[in-house]
């Protein structure tokens, strides 16, 4: 079975962004991503509605790393240290070398490829780093933008679940693409 250790915390750089630690700092950014509801469009979760929460969301984050259970970066531009978005992997499954990656991004930097290549670097650091064998991103069908961009990564469509989450007083649909370790 696989055995995960996030520490010390694995920066990981591009030609132009440094992924790093989420801080007590990105507080401003991360209520700025959860309590917008443009960005929270295809994510059935509460909108954020104050520091406190976001301080709270920084918590869990910080926690999963230090369980070795699940590890998010901020992703920057080098050389700023403002955090345009978050990603990492969820829900990782150790005994099936298998985990799910999420992503979000403040809505002036998306259209710029960065999350594709946010992706891209950080799938590899799954397969190399992690030892994964795939990783599965979970999408809202109606979210255009994400499928296209997991497409343009190599992710292929493995299922389509209809209905199958309540939130918000309503049933919602999963899609799930995924990638394989082919190395």
């Amino acid at each position: 079975m696989l055995v995960l250790n996030f520490s010390p915390f694995p920066i990981i750089e591009t030609d132009r962004l440094l992924f790093r630690r989420v801080s007590e700092h990105d507080v401003n950014e991360i209520l700025e991503l959860r309590s917008n509801p443009e960005t929270m469009k295809y994510i059935p979760r509460p909108l954020l509605q104050n520091l406190e929460d976001a301080l709270g969301h920084y918590r869990m984050i910080d926690e999963a790393i230090e369980n070795n259970t699940g590890i998010n970066w901020a992703v920057t531009l080098k050389g700023s240290p403002k955090l345009l978005g978050i990603i990492g992997f969820y829900r990782i499954q150790p005994e099936n070398y298998r985990a799910e990656i999420g992503y979000m991004i403040l809505p002036e930097f998306q259209g710029k490829g960065i999350v594709t290549e946010s992706i891209q670097t950080l799938v590899e650091y799954a397969f190399d780093e992690m030892k994964l064998h795939s990783v599965e991103a979970v999408i809202d069908p109606d979210n255009g933008a994400s499928e296209r961009v997991l497409q343009k990564c190599n992710f292929v469509k493995e299922a389509h679940f209809r209905e199958n989450e309540f939130y918000g007083g309503k049933f919602w649909d999963s899609v799930i693409y995924s990638i394989l370790n082919k190395k």
